[in-house]
């Protein structure tokens, strides 16, 4: 099996694009199924956020993998394959895994060094474990991946400004508020995991009061509560809204929650001194109906108006120390694969030594019917010995010489050599009881 990753993100994709691929929790598992489904895809992982919708896959081919998996994005899309293929990006085995790493790390998000996704990475392998659509590869592939970005935060300052999307998205606001959003009313729409960030980032940076509206009542007002702000019910929208300077939407509706009918009718109720009302759309799909930015007073900050907006900011300094820490994990983990792949050649080596040490030993009890059980079992021991020792030095030198790169040839000259068949297989077969993220390789760094 290799490792496969095809996603789009907000480098490659307008948001159009990506609400169209978003994957809502309720649909996660059954997407999930309908990848491993396919032919040649045996482990899959799907990350769906505002930025990035991204399959982390286990293959048994290129260019079968990628296939299998575009089809599953094109129906989810509702788009052709070629259609869709204009903003896919594609990794393969090395390459995949430093895509996957780099992502852990925060390297790859729009506000570099972010800690969100690793939180988001989390909840997509845990997904992936409840829908067993994770065998070992990519449970390794995952553990390490959490670990190489609890590493990249605790040992650089890549996250030392504390910055998230919606930091970043609040810093944008500011500029249409005068620069300060201390005591600016603001309301959070949606209660989940950027919700509850929203809020708790509205309050340190001094605006209020604050509001927290959500389909889900009880979960408004626990977050509210925690900050104390107010909870509102959501039929409620309207007058709430026309009290604020403020709007940070972040939820998993699937249909725009700010319809241009909703804000409209907010925008009547509000005093025209107020000056700008500004939306923070971070959802994907999009909170906040298309036709809503045309609205006068209303300024729309949005995932594509973001990314443009961020493309020329300044990189972390600790970006590099991030890579080099990534660049070595990567081997380390590259390292580790390329092993794993020849325990199986190994295994079947030993394997066919047994079947021959088996089959000279019953012909020796043919020819010498006169030799006691005793005599016989000494025999089979000794050729045994003799066996294991002469197979021991080889096959711990082809493990080592696996794992440089190039190592593969080692295993495939093996199987050349002894005419030895090998399952494709993932590279170890049994799965993990305990999600354990704090594992390491030979070679790797803590």
């Amino acid at each position: 099996m290799k490792l496969l990753v095809v996603g789009a993100s907000y480098r490659t994709a307008p948001v159009a694009t990506l609400e169209r691929l978003a994957v809502a929790p309720a649909d996660l598992t059954r997407t999930l199924d309908r990848l491993v489904a396919r032919p040649y895809v045996a482990e899959a992982v799907l990350i769906s956020t505002c930025n990035r919708v991204e399959i982390y896959a286990a293959v048994s081919g290129f260019h079968g993998g990628l296939g299998d998996i575009c089809a599953v994005l094109a129906e989810q899309a509702g788009s052709s394959p070629a259609t869709l293929a204009n903003h896919l990006y594609v990794h393969y085995d090395a390459a995949a895994v430093d895509h996957v790493f780099r992502v852990a790390a925060g390297l790859d998000s729009m506000v570099v060094g972010e800690a969100q996704i690793l939180g988001q990475m989390r909840d997509a392998y845990h997904w992936a474990t409840g829908a067993d659509s994770a065998g070992r590869l990519l449970h390794e592939l995952m553990q390490q991946a959490l670990r190489v970005g609890k590493r990249a935060h605790a040992e650089t300052n890549i996250d030392r400004a504390g910055q998230s999307v919606v930091t970043a998205a609040l810093d944008m606001a500011a500029g249409h508020l005068d620069g300060d959003l201390a005591g600016r009313p603001a309301m959070v729409v949606g209660a989940g995991a950027m919700g509850a960030l929203g809020v708790a980032t509205l309050s340190r940076r001094g605006a209020g009061p604050l509001t927290v509206t959500n389909r889900g009542a009880d979960r408004a007002v626990r977050l509210a509560e925690s900050y104390g702000a107010t909870a509102v019910p959501l039929a409620e929208l309207v007058d709430a809204l026309s009290t604020v300077d403020i709007v940070v939407a972040a939820t998993a509706a699937t249909e725009p929650v700010l319809t241009l009918d909703v804000v409209t009718r907010a925008l009547a109720r509000r005093a025209a001194a107020r000056g700008p009302l500004v939306l923070l759309d971070l959802a994907v799909p999009r909170d906040v109906a298309p036709g809503v930015a045309e609205l006068p007073g209303v300024e729309v900050i949005d995932i594509d108006r973001m990314a443009a907006l961020l493309a020329d900011g300044p990189a972390a300094a600790d970006a590099a120390e991030v890579t080099r820490i990534v660049t070595t994990e990567v081997e380390a983990f590259l390292g580790w694969l390329r092993g794993a792949d020849v325990a199986p050649t190994v295994a079947a080596l030993r394997g066919r030594a047994d079947d021959v040490v088996a089959t000279e030993l019953r012909r020796l009890a043919q020819r010498r019917p006169e030799l006691t059980d005793d005599q016989r079992a000494e025999v089979a021991r000794t050729v045994h010995r003799v066996v294991q020792r002469l197979l021991h030095q080889p096959t711990v030198r082809v493990r080592q010489l696996a794992a440089e790169p190039g190592g593969d040839q080692y295993a495939a000259l093996l199987r050349e050599l002894f005419d030895l068949e090998v399952p494709q297989t993932s590279p170890v077969d049994t799965v993990p009881d305990v999600v354990d993220t704090d594992t390491t390789y030979p070679g790797g760094e803590r």
